[in-house]
């Protein structure tokens, strides 16, 4: 179990369930999801989801001419579940988010990977 405290003054607690290829159905699909439990208030946990898409690691690979490692593509999923704990006022449902070619360079900058 780890803490995080959010720029909203939330202080949310997580852990990694684990990983899996997104089901076919879902709206993100084709992805990898990363399974997070949270818990904003340690009373109910909810599943959230991050979505690593296909298109995030293509990107990177060509402007950084290498492929991210299995630890860097959880590194991508943990930075973006924690933007969204600063971006929502609260997270209290089932949520998802979004690792993508857009933001997969800045969330990974943000904790030195390059």
């Amino acid at each position: 179990m780890k803490t995080y405290t959010a720029a909203s003054g939330y202080v949310y607690q997580y852990y990694f369930v684990g990983k899996r290829d997104a089901l076919a159905d879902a709206p993100e699909a084709p992805a990898t999801e990363y399974v997070f439990d949270v818990s904003p208030d340690r009373k109910a946990t909810y599943a959230v989801s991050v979505f690593l898409k296909p298109e995030a690691l293509d990107a990177w690979r060509s402007s950084k001419a290498r492929a991210l490692t299995d630890t860097e593509q959880y590194a991508a999923a943990k930075m973006r579940l924690l933007r969204g704990f600063d971006e929502a006022e609260v997270i209290r449902s089932h949520v998802s988010m979004v690792v993508d070619a857009e933001n997969v360079g800045e969330l990974l900058a943000e904790i030195g990977v390059e």
